[in-house]
């Protein structure tokens, strides 16, 4: 594994390690990861800043809700308000309730959803900021919580149960955050592929004095016809310099 490879495969070590901790690393644990790397004082700050990016706490959790607009602010205070009348368990009864969960009973189910639905939100704050809507990470962690707690059946105490729901609410927004970055990722690329082609067909209509067809602009560009006619299509016909109806 080259150097590029295992520095890439030890931030991801950290990021785990921080996430199993509550989204925070020590100092000491960052440096012994990256110890026999050999690197520099200012390579090791990139590495914290890196870190701090990612929502990731150095010796001190960090607050996520720094990371929130006004708008998740006020879903949240909406949302944490209408639990607010929902009884907090003590911890005799969460694993009473999560044991009979285990065994099926309904009310048991329904019950150990009502408890886990405030740290639905807390999780989710910690993935404020990373490219999702908060209202939009406690829907999947909520919907993945009623999936979680049919699913019970299968853990062998009441530990390894809350381990099952914490996982699978996890599991669930960062999902839906990497499928977001895909979804901008990809409306970017088709973006940047129109707008090349409009400015390609703006500069050889001015020279032209006219608008340009296609064939003209492949051959102008070395572009194929396929790509052009794709940034048309993607554009709606809207790339007012190109007619896409004549072809010389």
């Amino acid at each position: 594994m080259n150097q590029e490879m295992e520095f890439a495969a030890r931030l991801e070590s950290i990021k785990r390690l921080a996430k199993e901790q509550g989204g925070l690393v020590q100092e000491k644990q960052v440096r012994d990861a990256f110890a026999d790397m050999h690197f520099d004082e200012g390579q090791m700050k990139l590495v914290f800043d890196y870190l701090t990016g990612q929502k990731i706490g150095i010796g001190e959790p960090l607050d996520p809700e720094e990371y929130l607009s006004q708008e998740e602010i006020d879903y949240l205070d909406s949302y944490l308000e209408g639990l607010a009348g929902m009884e907090s368990p003590s911890d005799g009864e969460k694993e009473a309730v999560t044991l009979s969960a285990m065994a099926g009973d309904a009310d048991a189910k329904r019950r150990l959803t009502e408890i886990y639905l405030p740290q639905v939100a807390d999780i989710a704050k910690l993935y404020a900021g990373q490219g999702a809507l908060l209202e939009d990470l406690i829907g999947e962690g909520n919907l993945a919580l009623a999936m979680a707690v049919e699913m019970l059946q299968s853990a062998e105490n009441a530990s390894q149960a809350e381990g099952l729901i914490g996982s699978m609410i996890m599991e669930a927004m960062e999902n839906h955050i990497a499928e977001n970055v895909q979804e901008k990722e990809t409306g970017q690329k088709i973006a940047d592929k129109v707008n090349t082609v409009a400015d390609q067909a703006r500069e050889l209509a001015e020279s032209l004095g006219r608008k340009v067809t296609l064939s003209e602009l492949a051959d102008e560009t070395g572009m194929s016809l396929f790509d052009l006619k794709e940034a048309v299509d993607l554009s709606g016909d809207a790339i007012e310099d190109i007619d896409s109806k004549t072809e010389n």
